[in-house]
């Protein structure tokens, strides 16, 4: 009877074989992920940095544009209430007088 031999300790069994051929597609795909996650970190990071850069100098400019107009706008509202105060109280003096 042939004596049975033991494999030697360098020769994986099956089951290492694929564990171990299951394990680098989950490790390339785990870092892929992890690649994607941090990549998007950084767009989301640098779009909100620059609409916010974008939205203040838009902001900036149309208040340039707009505050003449509204000084305008302004100067002829006070200057029509302060008109209709004085007719009121003169109005208000020559019933009275």
């Amino acid at each position: 009877m042939p004596l049975a031999r033991k494999p030697p300790q360098s020769v994986p069994t099956l089951t290492e074989i694929v564990r171990a051929g299951e394990a680098a597609p989950l490790a390339a795909k785990a870092t892929q992920e992890l690649l994607v996650t941090r990549v998007m970190q950084r767009v989301d990071l640098a779009l909100e940095r620059r609409l916010r850069e974008a939205i203040a100098a838009t902001i900036l400019e149309q208040t340039r544009t707009i505050t003449p107009l509204l000084r305008v706008e302004i100067e002829q509202v006070v200057r029509a209430t302060v008109e209709q105060a004085f007719s009121e109280e003169l109005a208000a003096q020559a019933r009275r007088g």
